[in-house]
């Protein structure tokens, strides 16, 4: 697809709102920087991309997305060094899955140029929401919509490419207890699960609410067929450790490529740390919390980072999980965060500087 320019258009916002935020009580996804990267398709081409003041958008009521759901995102974080240095940790990962979800959603896909050179224009204007400290973190959060005029059901010819970001700490507060679905699935064999379309997390809300009213945080999915094997939760990738040896569901059509996902397998191997990538029945889950082999459940993902699992429910039954002294979720953890502020080696080269 032709793409009209190669500049970024930049304007800026006459005055800026980050002396009206308290950096140290941050709800996730509250506060939005105060500019956004937007990139109109149409004619068959993408246009040039613009960074402008953060603002609501004008859209018809028409537009295809508020009817037949053609919206994809992303989830990313840039982080910040104690020398200023700005970083992001594995974007072409995201822009591969940017553009994978795109294609299945029958959206154009966003060219390379226009994702990175976009981005990092914006992150350099916005340098100053990105504080330091492990822990902290801007949150960046890429997304395509439909926007053209047209409720016809077919794909739409004209689209919206924008990036926003929003200053970011923890996920989740305090112990994460999850409801393993006997019910719902989140998606079926040869469906758009591996998509991160909007529709897979609307669809996910009712469910987890059920889970809510029975004090968990989070719902772990299903396989549609059977509901007897784990897939992933609502917000992360899931890894199980029986004894020793770290255990994950295998990718499909259904499950999330997650890019914290596979980096928190390299990271494993990297320590010496047995790594199954195999089916997991439900059952197992429950005799080993039982017999006492389950030793840990964390969940991944760009927002959460890595997030120990206390307990889980099943059935009418609920199991709670001991601590332990050598959490393989906390070895990993600060690794991996290691690796994203720049406080220790990268032996994989996925630090990717501003």
């Amino acid at each position: 697809m032709e793409v009209v320019s190669q500049k970024v258009s930049v304007q800026k916002a006459d005055s800026s709102k980050i002396g009206q935020v308290d950096f140290d009580n941050l709800a996730f996804g509250d506060i939005f920087t105060d500019h956004m990267l937007v990139c109109d398709f149409k004619n068959g081409a993408w246009q040039t991309p613009e960074i402008v003041p953060y603002q609501n958008l004008e859209i018809a009521p028409s537009a295809r997305v508020f009817h037949y759901g053609q919206a994809i995102f992303e989830g990313m974080k840039a982080y910040k060094d104690d020398n200023g240095g700005i970083w992001l940790f594995r974007p072409e990962e995201n822009f591969k899955r940017f553009n994978v979800s795109s294609s299945r959603m029958a959206m154009p896909e966003v060219p390379e140029h226009v994702f990175f050179e976009g981005l990092k224009t914006l992150l350099k204007l916005e340098s100053d929401w990105i504080k330091p400290g492990i822990g902290n973190s801007l949150y960046i959060r890429p997304f395509a919509i439909a926007s053209h005029a047209g409720i016809i059901a077919s794909p739409a010819d004209e689209y919206k490419f924008m990036v926003i970001c929003s200053p970011a700490q923890a996920y989740y507060g305090g112990e994460v207890r999850v409801k393993i679905a006997e019910k719902f699935s989140r998606a079926a064999n040869g469906g758009f699960g591996y998509a991160k379309a909007a529709g897979n997390y609307a669809g996910q809300f009712y469910p987890t609410n059920l889970a809510k009213e029975e004090g968990f945080q989070q719902i772990v999915w299903t396989d549609a067929n059977t509901h007897e094997y784990i897939e992933e939760a609502g917000t992360m990738n899931i890894f199980i450790r029986f004894n020793d040896t770290l255990v994950t569901c295998p990718i499909s059509d259904r499950i999330l490529d997650g890019v914290t996902r596979k980096s928190v397998i390299a990271l494993a191997e990297h320590l010496g740390i047995k790594v199954e990538i195999r089916p997991i029945k439900v059952q197992e889950l429950v005799d080993g919390a039982q017999n006492g082999s389950l030793k840990e459940i964390f969940g991944s993902g760009t927002a959460a980072v890595i997030s120990p699992v206390s307990g889980f429910g099943y059935k009418e039954n609920r199991y709670e999980l001991a601590p332990q002294e050598d959490s393989y979720a906390t070895r990993l953890k600060g690794m991996l965060t290691g690796i994203q502020h720049n406080t220790v080696e990268d032996p994989f080269g996925w630090r990717y500087s501003v």
